[in-house]
């Protein structure tokens, strides 16, 4: 069971992720091969959750889709200490929400929201559980990309929405924005895209192939590290970021 931190995420700062699968147990294998997670099965009542864990430490969550219709597709969450005053301020600034803050038992309250055109992610008011107990290395979440259509839009938005996260003289912004057209064709959706760290991007991609995954983009540079695009056994995309060795956290 994922515990609290002492430290909690700042408003705007992502804090979780987690990957909606048809097939969690394919999932674990996949996912546990790949980064070396280690599983925990979660009652019912937390909402049948797979918490992955690395070194003992939560770093993501697997969970099981109760409607086949869903995407199968990685969430980043972001934290908030009021999920039902960001859920409105999502709304007020012209995004929408799919799923208004419901609480997960005691561990927090969750929320899903887009962005004005449509980038789908989440909002994590914690309770027992704050979000990752490891993040910025290897395995682990260490970035997220919101790949947009219109950027000059995206940008107001979420420097509105996120100020302090991403302008505070504290901040140190794990998530940035590109335009879709810069990775994906242009009629891909806009959306983000969870980045998980590696340390070599080539040699991971091999094992993703084997264990029935493949690459949507190959290996490319950015200004955060260098990136290839994949996706699971399921269909889920994520990233793999090789950090550069002065750009690590």
């Amino acid at each position: 069971m994922a515990e609290n931190r002492a430290s909690a995420y700042g408003e705007g700062v992502p804090c979780w992720v987690d990957a909606q699968l048809s097939d969690v147990e394919a999932g674990k294998r996949f996912y546990g091969e790949l980064f070396g997670w280690t599983f925990e099965d979660d009652p019912e009542e937390y909402g049948g959750y797979a918490w992955a864990r690395l070194k003992g430490e939560p770093v993501a969550a697997l969970v099981r889709k109760t409607d086949g219709r869903l995407p199968t597709v990685w969430t980043v969450y972001f934290a908030t200490p009021d999920a039902e005053a960001l859920a409105d301020r999502v709304w007020a600034a012209g995004g929408q929400v799919v799923t208004a803050p419901t609480p997960a038992a005691d561990l927090g309250t969750a929320a899903l929201v887009t962005d004005p055109e449509g980038a789908v992610f989440g909002l994590w008011e914690p309770g027992r559980h704050s979000g990752f107990g490891r993040r910025h290395e290897t395995g682990t979440f260490v970035w997220a990309e919101l790949y947009a259509r219109d950027t000059v839009a995206a940008d107001a938005f979420y420097a509105d929405l996120f100020h302090d996260a991403l302008f505070g003289p504290d901040a140190r912004p794990d998530f940035g924005r590109a335009a879709v057209s810069d990775v994906f064709p242009a009629e891909m959706p806009p959306h983000f895209l969870v980045h998980f760290g590696v340390d070599d991007c080539e040699a991971v991609l091999g094992t993703v192939n084997r264990l029935g995954g493949r690459i949507q983009a190959p290996p490319f540079e950015t200004s955060y590290g260098r990136v290839a695009v994949v996706t699971d056994n399921q269909g889920a995309s994520f990233a793999l970021l090789e950090r550069r060795k002065q750009t690590e956290q």
